[in-house]
């Protein structure tokens, strides 16, 4: 069996793929190690002969498309994650995270750990895939070639291996106890956050009857939106038996019938504000006007803000709901449509197949990645990634095949498009890259530092790395849930996610979310990870340069 898997690396490769990822997928106590189990099964495989290993340009490959594809879903985020309350929890986050990487780095300076290893005990202790990924890239990029590059390459994949479990149960302890400690009341704090909603709350329609005609007639829709501050999109209008679109600057009259679309506490507050509820449901009445949910595969469309699409005034159209992957959301003017969104659209019957061609309403188009774009922003971050950065101190370090796509792609995520290019990915081409991206990189590493892994951990202090990254966990987790909310006075709830944010972890993120019954947690979570992810790749790279400098 071993020569057979040694003369045939594909079948190593999914082999090892096909057992991981599954196992991966068993919850214990509550908790899976997702994708990252490949890599433990890898490092099994890999200990069973020094040559069981993939050729180098499997890891590389999965490394860059894996990375790329996370810079171009996240950018948009990234950008948006520094305004209003979001700047301040990034503030915290990073702050912490360069308080661990001090804290990391000092400690394997008097523990006299090599420098892979302490940047590898890092990014296991905050469960940063990605990190791990960067460090070893920058390692062969600055290669000198003074020693073994295999082994070098397998030490950070060992810190990594042994800290990286703790990471993840060391951060659902720390929340456990904080909640513990500070009893806190989720069902008070959703209520105190029932304003910020939540991406995957679900979203209803109402026929509202407007009978408060004193207090409502005479304003604008819109106006009225503002004023009470409802978070709901208002969509068709019965009014002496006729039909017609709630334009924001309609008014409404008293005895008309409006349908009103939104979260079941928000439609609760309009109705009770115009009038009350109908048992009348107008939206299902499509004599006149007709609704459907169209696919946005039209690359002309995709990236442009929904008012620039000027739908109310050409085509007599409105976009009452939005769903992109699982999660229903309302749309804005400022809303950027992304290739796979799904749009829920209420029109006349003789407008529907105009805005029908408009938004495209192909699933085959959105199946098959514009290999141009893709190829070419790949190209430019691998090509960003092979020039010198200077650092102080007449230090230089590359971004290497990770940091290059990841600075490209987040910048051409967050531009959108460039003339008739389109550079963001489908939605669920995204993810199926990311996945298989990732699951290359770990099955390359995993196999190419399995033979070592075992005689570094029991004769390399493999012990004293799980005590150090069990610490820098606590670290971390119980810093920003302590600064947090005492200093800062973020509710738990949000901090939960925000902490699940920073370890990048969707593991602790379910953990919070079945302590909270609500979806709050998404929020502080989707708040941070982009940046948690940017800031560890960055701190990796920085460590890794500077330690290998003393």
């Amino acid at each position: 069996m071993t020569k057979i898997l040694l003369d045939n690396p594909l079948l190593l490769l999914f082999l090892v793929a096909g057992i991981g990822y599954p196992l991966g997928r068993i919850k214990i106590f509550g908790s899976s190690f997702g994708v990252a189990a490949v890599l433990f099964v890898g490092l099994a495989f890999g200990a069973m002969h020094p040559q069981m290993k993939l050729p180098d340009v499997i890891y590389m490959l999965g490394l860059s498309i894996f990375i790329y594809a996370i810079g171009l879903s996240g950018g948009p985020v990234f950008v948006a994650s520094f305004k209003r309350e979001g700047l301040r929890y990034n503030l915290l986050v990073l702050t912490i995270l360069g308080i661990c990487a001090i804290v990391t780095a000092l400690i394997g300076s008097l523990l006299h750990f090599k420098p892979s290893i302490t940047a590898g005990i890092y990014s296991g202790s905050l469960t940063s895939t990605p990190s791990i990924a960067v460090i070893i890239d920058t390692l062969r990029h600055n290669f000198r070639g003074g020693g073994n590059l295999d082994q070098l390459l397998a030490e950070p994949v060992v810190g990594y291996s042994i800290t990286y479990p703790m990471g993840l149960i060391g951060t659902v302890l720390a929340i456990s106890l904080a909640q513990r400690l500070w009893k806190i009341d989720f069902k008070a704090e959703a209520k105190q956050l029932r304003s910020l909603g939540a991406a995957t709350e679900p979203l209803r329609n109402y026929t509202i009857a407007v009978k408060r005609g004193e207090v409502c007639c005479g304003k604008p829709v819109e106006q009225l939106r503002r004023e009470q501050g409802w978070d709901v999109i208002f969509g068709r209008v019965k009014r002496d038996g006729q039909y017609l679109l709630a334009s924001p600057e309609e008014k409404l009259r008293e005895g008309d019938l409006v349908t009103v679309v939104g979260t079941s506490e928000e439609l609760d507050r309009v109705a009770a504000f115009l009038g009350e509820k109908s048992t009348e449901e107008i939206d299902l009445d499509r004599s006149e006007f007709d609704f459907r949910r169209i696919f946005v595969s039209n690359p002309a469309v995709a990236g442009r803000r929904l008012s620039d699409l000027e739908l109310r005034g050409k085509y007599g159209a409105v976009v009452t709901r939005v769903r992109r992957g699982d999660d229903e959301f309302l749309p804005n003017g400022d809303l950027s449509l992304e290739l796979g969104d799904r749009v829920r659209v209420v029109t006349h019957h003789d407008n529907m197949k105009a805005v029908t061609r408009l938004f495209g309403d192909s699933y085959r188009a959105v199946s098959e990645i514009d290999v141009l774009t893709f190829g070419l922003g790949l190209a430019m971050g691998l090509f960003l990634g092979l020039l010198p950065i200077p650092l102080p101190g007449g230090i230089t370090f590359k971004l290497g095949f990770a940091g290059g796509p990841l600075v490209t792609g987040i910048v051409l995520g967050t531009i959108g498009r460039t003339g008739k290019m389109f550079w963001n990915l489908p939605y669920s081409a995204n993810i199926t890259l990311r996945q298989i991206g990732m699951v290359l990189f770990l099955a390359g590493v995993g196999t190419g530092a399995g033979y070592s892994f075992l005689s570094t951990f029991v004769n390399g202090g493999g012990l004293l790395f799980f005590g150090v990254g069990t610490g820098i966990t606590c670290l971390a987790s119980l810093l920003v849930l302590g600064v947090g909310y005492r200093m800062v006075k973020i509710p738990m709830t949000l901090l939960m996610g925000i902490v699940a944010g920073m370890q990048t972890q969707s593991a602790v993120l379910g953990y919070a979310l079945d302590q909270t019954h609500n979806d709050l947690p998404n929020i502080g979570f989707a708040s941070v990870y982009p940046a948690a992810t940017v800031f560890k790749i960055v701190l990796v790279q920085i460590m890794v340069v500077t330690l290998a400098q003393h």
